[in-house]
């Protein structure tokens, strides 16, 4: 599923029009982004959560040359499903 495609599926569900609909999706996001960039845990009961795992220095290798190198510590999102969202994938 695209974005567009979630955008038609909000459209029909909500009784929205395509550009309403597109505004709530784009908030959504747009507010789960900016909260994650904050370092805060987004926390959508019944679905999951989206989170910023922190991801240590690291060995690693250069595949064009095989020269070793050390892959830098960054951040990273991370989600973890809900219960709800298991259970109905099953």
């Amino acid at each position: 599923m695209t974005k567009k495609d979630l955008i038609e599926l909000v459209a029909k569900k909500a009784n929205l029009t395509n550009k309403a609909s597109r505004d709530a999706v784009s908030a959504t996001l747009n507010g789960i982004r900016d909260s994650l960039k904050k370092g805060e845990k987004v926390v959508i009961t019944g679905f999951g959560t989206f989170s910023v795992r922190n991801r240590e220095e690291r060995p690693g290798r250069n595949p064009k040359t095989g020269e070793k190198i050390t892959i830098a510590a960054r951040k990273a999102p991370g989600f973890t499903p809900g219960k709800t969202l298991k259970r109905a994938i099953r």
